[in-house]
């Protein structure tokens, strides 16, 4: 693919074949996805690829925890609630899968299963959980190339025919993470991404989230117009 395809074309994927995906093209994507920008070259980031059972062991054991009402866990620090233009948006992308989905807005049941593919990570059939060493924790730069390396990882899989998500809601409970996924405490988990063959049926995945403008998102200093 042209890059431009690749990054235009792109799109979140929360529905995925039945179809396993093998450790070479997964490598493959990671070698890709490996070459992004980082801060002083400390390339921070680990990658646990999980699928089989192992995965299935984390999805249950998250949807267990949730539903008990187990507290988040999640590693990365949150903050607080979105508010103006950014729960706007939040919000949009929610009506836009929902409608796709054909799920109503008192329809609880329906409601709560989607909630609960995202506890899944969505059945796809691998997951990366990204981490990095704790030993730099506590600065925003190893979070912040690891959103790097993320970009150009869901990127790099697109180029090869395979689609992802990225999910939070997958490393809420990091205790099953960690147990099923082996990954030692000297590591923080960042997020996960799901990854799969996208089942081009599945309603959700058509869909194309709104973007701000150029003309909304850049400032432009000292150019002549």
């Amino acid at each position: 693919m042209d890059y431009k395809d690749v990054v235009m074309g792109r799109r979140s994927i929360r529905g995925y074949q039945d179809k396993p995906v093998s450790k070479e093209t997964i490598t493959e994507v990671l070698e890709m996805a490996m070459r992004a920008p980082t801060s002083l070259n400390t390339q921070p980031w680990n990658f646990y690829v999980v699928t089989g059972e192992p995965l299935d062991k984390i999805r249950a054991g998250n949807v267990e925890r949730n539903l008990a009402g187990v507290p988040d866990t999640r590693e990365f620090r949150k903050g607080p609630g979105y508010e103006g233009a950014h729960r706007e948006r939040q919000i949009e992308i929610a009506i836009q899968l929902f409608q796709a989905m054909g799920i109503e807005r008192h329809d609880k049941e329906k409601r709560q299963d989607w909630v609960l593919r995202g506890f899944r990570q969505f059945d796809a059939p691998v997951s990366i959980v990204v981490t990095y060493d704790k030993s730099i924790h506590g600065s925003d730069i190893a979070p912040f190339d690891c959103g790097g390396v993320v970009n150009s990882l869901v990127n790099a899989a697109w180029s090869k025919g395979l689609g992802c998500v990225i999910n939070s809601q997958g490393i809420m409970q990091s205790p099953v993470v960690r147990e099923h996924a082996g990954i030692p405490e000297d590591q923080v988990i960042m997020i996960c991404v799901a990854m799969g063959w996208p089942d081009e049926s599945f309603p959700a995945n058509a869909v194309v989230s709104k973007r701000k403008s150029v003309e909304d998102g850049a400032v432009f200093v000292g150019f002549d117009d």
